[in-house]
């Protein structure tokens, strides 16, 4: 058998590569990451797991998987503080949300030095062969979201087109890679995305205020404002989590949700128009457009897909877009700022 600590100081393809796991009471599906991440073929420099939850379950679970991993591939090079462990445990004062959770995940990891940030939800479990899969790419690009396999198996298609004047994502972006190889994109999905800390020297960290919702999507709107994001072909990941559907003639699908996305979902295109506003990109009028489109989806997604909750969830919808028009008159409001290095 080999030396774990022969196998931690090899050439890692990507360097000081840190993996944000943001968790929040799904001790099941995490232990499937967990799991998944062990059987890497190559060894991660940090992995941060953000505790939206504080559990005592989530950090004995975490404390057993550094354990592991310390055997596995022994210590890595020095952090910023110090220290060589590859496991670093974040438990959260109160739930912040997906939009929280990768904030604070990703600024610890900046802290700590890291140079790529690999972003995900406890809901996946990537490849062995995923950061191979991934470090070709990093030589020529700085955000790059692989591919994915959906819970049944089956590719996983994911809109990497966004119309910015609209602020909807491109339901017909042809999902062919072309003769490039990979398509360029204009958005970012914290399902799996990896991204260069130059990338968040210069845009800052994601906008916790978002909570849930359009926080990756304006990300990597952000993103493309400083780099030229791209998505690959490779699969490094598979979701893990079952989620109701609709299959839309075989070609597209439209997942159930829950009454507080609906609300996030609308009220978080407030925040996403300050964005574009900040960036000489808002247009009113073709804004408004596609708020009526977002909410005709979600009315649709109701009656198609979670129809026991069609009351409650056109009450959420309608919530969520009064809130998003007191965000455009907040005088006080300003984006996330730079960090620099």
């Amino acid at each position: 058998m080999a030396n774990p600590r022969e196998s931690a100081t090899k050439d890692a393809p990507i360097e000081r590569l840190a993996m944000v796991v943001v968790t929040y009471k799904r001790q099941e599906l995490l232990s499937t990451l967990l799991d998944s991440i062990e059987r890497l073929t190559v060894p991660v420099w940090r992995i941060v797991i953000v505790d939206n939850e504080n559990s005592p379950e989530t950090e004995r679970m975490v404390d057993a998987f550094r354990e592991r991993v310390a055997q596995l591939w022994g210590d890595a090079d020095a952090d910023a503080s110090g220290a060589h462990g590859r496991v670093v445990y974040a438990p959260q004062s109160e739930n912040r949300g997906g939009a929280g959770g990768f904030s604070a995940g990703v600024g610890l990891a900046y802290g700590l030095g890291a140079e790529w940030f690999w972003v995900m939800d406890d809901d996946v479990a990537v490849l062995p062969d995923a950061i191979e899969r991934l470090a070709p790419w990093t030589r020529s690009h700085d955000v790059i979201q692989g591919s994915r396999y959906d819970y049944d198996g089956g590719p996983f298609y994911w809109q990497y087109d966004f119309l910015v004047p609209l602020g909807i994502p491109n339901p017909i972006a042809p999902s062919a890679f072309g003769p490039a190889g990979y398509r360029v994109m204009d958005t970012l999905c914290f399902e799996g995305g990896l991204f260069r800390r130059r990338v968040v020297s210069r845009i800052g960290l994601p906008d916790p205020r978002f909570f849930i919702y359009w926080d990756d999507t304006v990300y990597g709107y952000l993103a493309s404002k400083v780099a030229t994001p791209i998505i690959i072909p490779d699969m490094i990941l598979r979701r893990t989590r079952e989620i109701g559907n609709w299959d839309i003639a075989g070609v597209r699908q439209l997942n159930s949700t829950s009454d507080m996305n609906r609300y996030h979902i609308m009220r978080n295109r407030g925040y996403m128009a300050r964005y574009f506003m900040v960036h000489g990109d808002f247009r009113p009028f073709l804004f408004a457009v596609g708020t009526v489109a977002t909410f005709a989806k979600e009315l649709i997604r109701l009656v198609a897909v979670d129809r026991s909750h069609v009351w409650t969830g056109i009450g959420r919808l309608l919530a969520g877009w009064r809130d998003s028009r007191s965000i455009l008159r907040d005088g006080s409001w300003s984006p996330m700022p730079p960090l620099g290095d």
